[in-house]
């Protein structure tokens, strides 16, 4: 497929897409987590 016939480019085709699925997760997942975290704790106190 795609004249790429070798297993060892396949995976690291796939390892590469894979990074990238779980970058987009990671990316969701923990979107504005640090200002929720300031905005909970009572110790931050904002001047």
């Amino acid at each position: 497929m795609f004249g790429i016939d070798d297993p060892g480019i396949w995976l690291a085709y796939l390892l590469a897409f894979a990074c990238l699925l779980f970058s987009i997760w990671f990316g969701i997942t923990t979107w504005n987590k640090e200002e929720e975290e300031n905005s909970t704790n009572p110790k931050h106190d904002e001047k």
